[in-house]
């Protein structure tokens, strides 16, 4: 397989021919033998771990293994077919009765360059209790971490510094899938100084239901269920937090999330007055604000205002035109008569939403190019 072709095989059995097919690698700036681990890969054959330099502080890697803690998931299997197509990742896996094992994953996650974890918030915490002590890069994918002191916010396009500091981190969380729609439209407002801080906003979404992980997917896809139906009327989603930290408001939205009857994508939608911007504000300047925002990026795009192209049938935003992507498409639809403004974001909730934005977040701090894999 040519995806192990820059492993060196530990091939079991003791002597001197074994360990002196070991090589030896420099870290930041003393030699060092790789781990030799126990753990199997797609071969079933231990692996010899290949370190990543580090350079006057930054990782420059020199090809990486991977841990998926939690790989069953549907976050985790998504990751893990991403990174199986990724030319220089080595996924390390341990095999099914041992992924419950605390002391194995102890030792994957401190033997791993980076890992990634696809856990519910509380095991996500163990997790990271676990790694510590080691040099493993750790991407969460839980709620657990996103505002949390210590973590870089993975959300690389949010502001032009974000790439580069999630590049020498260690500790990165993944956002949620909604707040990457709701971030990636309003942060650029904020920043700009279009959009005051103190602005309350109302955001709505849909998603499709594989956003629900398992439980939900068996529901839609093996039991009777309703079309489409809205959720989170207690008024206090677990993502709420992020959405007001990362946008720099001072107070969280109002959020209305939804579900749909199909599998993969997500439409996030906040709509505006223009007497909430600054006075004078247009729709050009939200527009050309949110265009210089994300200006390069090659995973966000800002289609044209008001882009009817973009509409199925000249009428509708279909949420699943992304699917399967990595990408990013945000929106600005503007009635200037009645002074309003409807901004849209459109994503695949297991792409950007989650593993995408993983796999991405990997190749900045593990120093391979951004776009690798994805």
């Amino acid at each position: 397989m040519e995806s192990l072709a820059f492993l060196t095989p530990v091939l079991a059995g003791p002597g001197p021919a074994a360990s002196s097919a070991v090589p030896v690698h420099r870290t930041q700036g003393q030699l060092r033998r790789p781990v030799q681990s126990s753990f199997t890969a797609v071969l079933g054959v231990p692996l010899v771990i290949l370190a990543v330099r580090q350079r006057s502080g930054k990782r420059v890697a020199r090809r990486a293994t991977v841990f998926i803690d939690g790989e069953a998931g549907t976050t985790g299997l998504q990751v893990r077919e991403r990174l199986e197509k990724h030319p220089e990742i080595q996924i390390l896996s341990l095999d099914a009765d041992k992924r419950k094992d605390e002391d194995a994953r102890r030792d994957a996650l401190q033997t791993a360059d980076a890992a990634v974890l696809c856990l519910p918030d509380d095991a996500a915490i163990a997790a990271v209790a676990l790694a510590e002590g080691s040099k493993t890069v750790i991407v969460d994918a839980s709620t657990a971490h996103r505002v949390s002191d210590g973590w870089m916010y993975g959300f690389p396009e949010m502001s032009a510094e974000q790439a580069e500091a999630i590049s020498t981190s260690t500790r990165i969380a993944n956002p949620g899938c909604y707040p990457t729609g709701f971030i990636g439209l309003i942060r650029p407002l904020v920043d700009a100084g279009l959009l005051p801080a103190e602005t309350g906003l109302v955001v709505h979404a849909v998603s499709g239901y594989s956003g629900g992980g398992k439980g939900l997917i068996k529901t839609y896809e093996e039991e009777d269920h309703e079309p489409w139906g809205a959720y989170g009327f207690a008024l206090n989603h677990k993502h709420l937090p992020e959405m007001a930290k990362w946008t720099g408001l001072q107070e969280e939205p109002i959020f209305c999330p939804a579900v749909g009857d199909f599998k993969q994508g997500m439409v996030v939608s906040v709509p505006l007055r223009f007497s909430q911007l600054r006075a004078g504000t247009t729709a050009a300047d939200v527009h050309a604000a949110m265009a210089a925002h994300y200006d390069g990026k090659q995973f966000v795009s800002v289609k044209p205002l008001n882009d009817k192209e973009a509409l199925e049938r000249g009428a509708f935003l279909r949420p699943d035109a992304v699917n399967d992507t990595n990408k990013l498409e945000l929106f600005c639809f503007a009635n200037e008569d009645k002074q309003t403004l409807w901004l849209a974001a459109r994503l695949d909730n297991l792409g950007k939403g989650a593993s995408g934005a993983c796999v991405q977040n990997l190749n900045l701090a593990l120093g391979f190019p951004e776009e690798t894999g994805l």
